[in-house]
């Protein structure tokens, strides 16, 4: 009885080791909101940046709420996320709520692509898409996990408010993220 017990304890930890777990990736509940500078792709016609200029966003968003959001994937459920964050971001205009996605990869060409390819997909007109000049994990002094596929960090007066980060997609809970925009606006 004790070896099916133990071998039934192997499988479940074998279980959460394999699926998509949430992981420790970027600036927690309580840090503060670096500074960091990225080239503009896509996005936001209207904030106006032109498309290929080098800023950092974080400081030109201020103490303002933001969410800023850290992807390797361009999946439909990073997709449903910009769409809910653009929607909201129209919604709560008299807070000011801003928003800006940073596309990750290991190889700075097609990033940009990428980033025009997920503007498009999206359809969001509030939210600008960028590649950080640090573009394999985000700002070194963020921490981003080399394991997550996305890191989304809910922010106001430079200070972290929530942190959502998942090693798979399709583990993201884009409700939770929705849900928890209250502690920043």
């Amino acid at each position: 009885m004790k070896n099916f017990f133990a071998f039934g304890m192997i499988l479940t930890v074998a279980s959460a080791v394999t699926a998509g777990e949430a992981v420790k990736s970027g600036p927690q509940t309580g840090d503060r909101l670096g500074a960091f500078y990225v080239t503009k792709c896509a996005g936001a016609e209207t904030d106006g940046v032109a498309e290929g200029k080098n800023l950092c966003y974080r400081c030109r968003n201020g103490a303002k709420p933001q969410v800023v959001i850290f992807t390797r994937s361009t999946d439909k459920r990073i997709i449903e996320l910009v769409q809910q964050i653009d929607k909201a971001i129209a919604a709560h205009k008299d807070s000011r709520l801003t928003a800006f996605v940073n596309v990750l990869g290991e190889e700075k060409e097609g990033l940009s692509d990428a980033a025009k390819k997920l503007a498009k997909s999206s359809k969001a007109t509030n939210v600008p898409f960028v590649v950080p000049n640090e573009f394999e994990n985000g700002p070194d002094d963020y921490g981003i996990s080399p394991k997550a596929a996305v890191t989304v960090i809910l922010a106001s007066e430079l200070g972290v408010k929530a942190n959502f980060a998942v090693s798979d997609i399709n583990d993201l809970k884009t409700a939770a993220v929705i849900a928890d925009l209250k502690k920043i606006l």
